[in-house]
């Protein structure tokens, strides 16, 4: 990046560094926020500061939030006898966009990995038991992404339910509302297979 000058160039590198964000993608974002007002730029860089400074996890489930607990543990209208299992702060956010699900959340931050060197002590499986063994549970719903680490974490965490006598589900995988069946693939058609109910 000799042709920037360092200040670009270095904006450049840090919004590379972004998921998803390729180096022609940083480039646009860096001459974005160069023609920025002063004013949008201090908002943008005010709102990534207070970001960092405002946000922690929540005692209890593990999601992301500004208060301790979070908003869904702290509301009593949810039924806590019921707790879903997601990888992650967005999961949460998908699930309460279906509006369907009224209990509370259990956040891993991460799954099962051995590739990446991430084992079940490395993300939040003990405090997850704790719950299960301390509050009053009727189900434990798994709800981990259908991929290799997603199914691999939802197995062990099952295993480890089991002889507790919690009633563990896991979400079903399959056919997208809209989608083809000819596009599907196998795996994708297995999983909509195994997840069929009585109509």
């Amino acid at each position: 990046m000799d042709y920037y000058i360092e200040p670009i160039a270095k904006l450049i590198n840090e919004l590379s560094k972004l998921p998803g964000v390729g180096n022609k993608t940083a480039q646009r974002l860096a001459f974005y926020i160069v023609n920025m007002s002063d004013d949008e730029a201090k908002e943008l860089s005010k709102s990534i500061v207070e970001v960092k400074g405002k946000i922690k996890y929540c005692s209890v489930c593990g999601n992301i939030t500004d208060t301790d607990p979070c908003n869904i543990c702290s509301n009593t209208n949810r039924d806590v006898s019921t707790i879903c299992v997601v990888k992650d702060a967005k999961d949460v956010i998908a699930m309460e966009r279906t509006r369907d699900f009224h209990g509370v959340y259990h956040v891993l931050n991460g799954t099962i990995s051995p590739m990446e060197g991430i084992g079940p002590d490395d993300i939040r499986i003990k405090e997850l038991l704790m719950r299960v063994q301390d509050e009053d549970i009727n189900e434990v719903i798994l709800a981990t992404n259908p991929d290799v680490e997603g199914e691999a974490t939802a197995v062990y965490i099952s295993k480890l339910l089991k002889p507790l006598g919690i009633k563990t589900t896991r979400i079903a995988h399959g056919i997208p509302v809209g989608g083809d069946l000819e596009y599907a693939d196998e795996v994708t058609l297995s999983k909509a297979l195994e997840g069929r109910r009585e109509m």
